[in-house]
């Protein structure tokens, strides 16, 4: 087989093969290379400091809490199991437990989250496939301020406001569920008196994660492929049926992941229940109740903080709380990388 390079004609009239021709070398410049390395260092910087302070929150809550569980009677066990009243005043002999504060801290976010997914998926749908394109951007800047207000003015609000507004609701209620336990009225009872109880948390924080779903919500929605909608249409689906068919399936996943990352906004929660919640150290499975939460109890023990032990109960409490709130957001941005696929 012969060879197919081109040949050039040397000096003594002999055919000698031309090499192949390099391939051009790209040199960049030294200030860009030294630019690339900075910016490439400072992000990588900013990726190892993020993991370590979230690390080093860790370990203080580990370090400031394992003194006060070792001094619990019951160590480990009791102060996962103890459900009786707080006591940290004799740091020889604390009790103290989180079945209430989780009971609390789980049912006002669960009422909450239940209240907001489904007025979040509304405002989402009305705002990508429903509202005028004028008003589309307006509308969602509001919805969007919501989270801008604080969170001190919410509890001003449902306090002063809500609770009051919402006592003849809770009354009627009370009389049509015949003293069903989750509307049970203690007696005496100044949580539902002063509508201070967990329902009206719960309905005051549902507002407040409304428009941390709303919002993640509304840009899975919107990323629904072009081709699906317009062949739903095209097969004689109403918008309706066609929201119902191609729209819900394909942002499934991504409203899971946004109702996750409300729960955990709501988990968290502390001047707003503060406020609206009236306190009480046990947990009775009824809405019209006062409670604690882990956020809730911090707050209002912060004067006891000057002793190590007996703010390290608490602090152990915040590890709990702590560790509940990173598993709910790490789910939550598992299902969105699910959804992204």
């Amino acid at each position: 087989m012969t060879s197919t390079l081109p040949t050039l004609r040397q000096t003594d009239g002999t055919l000698r093969p031309q090499s192949p021709e390099q391939p051009t070398k790209h040199h960049t410049p030294k200030r860009r290379r030294y630019a690339d390395r900075i910016l490439e260092g400072l992000t990588r910087g900013s990726a190892i400091t993020i993991i370590t302070v979230v690390i080093a929150i860790g370990a203080f809550l580990l370090w400031r809490a394992i003194p006060a569980i070792s001094n619990h009677p019951g160590g480990l066990l009791g102060f996962l199991t103890y459900a009786g009243n707080w006591n940290v005043a004799t740091t020889s002999a604390m009790l103290f437990g989180i079945p209430n504060l989780l009971a609390t801290t789980v049912l006002i976010s669960a009422l909450a989250l239940m209240v907001a997914m489904p007025v979040a998926l509304g405002v989402s749908i009305f705002l990508n496939f429903y509202s005028p394109r004028m008003l589309r951007t307006p509308l969602g800047f509001l919805v969007d301020m919501v989270a801008a207000v604080p969170s001190i003015v919410f509890g001003l609000w449902g306090w002063q406001v809500l609770g009051p507004a919402l006592s003849g609701v809770y009354e009627w209620l009370a009389r049509v569920t015949n003293g069903f336990f989750l509307f049970h009225v203690y007696p005496n009872s100044p949580a539902f008196a002063t509508g201070r109880n967990i329902l009206t948390g719960a309905v005051v924080l549902s507002v407040m994660i409304l428009p941390v779903i709303a919002a993640t919500t509304r840009e899975v929605l919107a990323a629904v492929p072009r081709s699906h909608v317009e062949a739903a249409l095209a097969l004689g689906a109403t918008k309706a049926e066609m929201i119902r068919m191609a729209v819900l399936p394909f942002g499934r996943n991504g409203f899971i992941a946004a109702s996750m990352l409300g729960l955990g906004r709501a988990l968290g929660e502390t001047m707003a229940i503060y406020l609206i919640v009236s306190p009480s150290s046990q947990f009775r499975f009824s809405f019209f109740d006062g409670g604690t939460t882990f956020a809730t109890a911090i707050a209002n023990a912060a004067p006891e903080f000057n002793d190590d032990l007996r703010a390290g109960a608490y602090i152990a409490a915040g590890l709990v709380l702590f560790i509940v709130t990173f598993v709910v957001n790490s789910l939550a941005r598992l299902i969105a990388q699910k959804s992204s696929r």
